[in-house]
């Protein structure tokens, strides 16, 4: 059974699979594969040759079963993606080309990943948190609200590779990860925390804590570090961003009183 909405541009060469829910003002470009049980919300777009509720380990032994992905409204899903079955996605969500989101996988609203990064298998990632190109996120890493993770910040979760247990990362919200660092298994990252760009993290970070180095080391309190344009503090980021915040109008300040 299909639902698709009168409303939905369909392209050339898309195939669409059974059980599919396609909702109004949806845009689906050419070659791309929406498989069966996925449900894609009003308003939203899938890039051309995408393919949408990807096929897990079960269907290679045989034993298929249905695993429903849904993707949220107003999403924006660039060429080349292959999102896995099993993975929900809410409103707002916005991606570069070429990403993969595994199984298992819960992302919240207005969260963007860009373009070449690898989500993989039960991943938590919360609301409007910032990944930006080439970012691996191990499974089982739980992202907090209003993280960034600049460009190729590499999660790790296997203490001893290759092993049978994995130790996830959970990175608390408005940290920020700076491009290039890798995160070891188990390791936690405060809230409000800054990781400095190549840094190799080995052990908890505290919050409100900025560290950097091979193997990272405590630098200052982020919020000692200045905007080298302004010469005013530059952390906690909140109070100086604003674009596509929940803040954007009344400021940080402000809209944290009200939350």
């Amino acid at each position: 059974m299909r639902n698709i909405s009168l409303k939905a541009i369909i392209k050339k060469n898309v195939y669409i699979g059974n059980n599919v829910t396609i909702e109004d003002d949806v845009y689906i470009d050419s070659g791309s594969i929406i498989r069966d049980n996925v449900i894609i919300k009003k308003g939203s777009f899938i890039g051309a040759n995408s393919i949408i509720g990807e096929y897990l380990g079960d269907f290679f032994k045989g034993n298929n079963k249905e695993h429903i992905c849904i993707i949220g409204k107003n999403s924006v899903i660039r060429s080349g993606a292959i999102i896995y079955g099993d993975v929900i996605i809410e409103d707002n969500f916005q991606s570069g080309h070429r990403i993969t989101i595994r199984e298992g996988s819960r992302i919240g609203k207005n969260v963007r990943i860009g373009t070449n990064s690898d989500i993989q298998h039960q991943s938590v990632i919360g609301n409007y948190v910032s990944i930006h190109s080439g970012v691996f996120v191990g499974e089982e890493t739980i992202i907090e609200d209003f993280v960034w993770l600049f460009p190729h910040v590499v999660i790790t979760n296997d203490p001893t590779p290759p092993s049978n247990k994995i130790s996830p990362v959970r990175i608390k919200r408005f940290a920020s990860i700076a491009a290039g660092s890798i995160i070891l298994p188990g390791v936690i990252i405060g809230e409000n925390s800054l990781v400095g760009a190549g840094s190799v993290v080995t052990k908890n970070v505290t919050e409100g804590m900025a560290v950097v180095g091979n193997p990272a080391k405590e630098k200052c309190l982020a919020d000692k570090i200045k905007n080298k344009f302004t010469g005013k503090p530059a952390y906690p980021w909140m109070y100086n961003f604003h674009r596509g915040m929940p803040w954007e109008k009344a400021g940080f300040e402000e809209w944290i009183k009200k939350s």
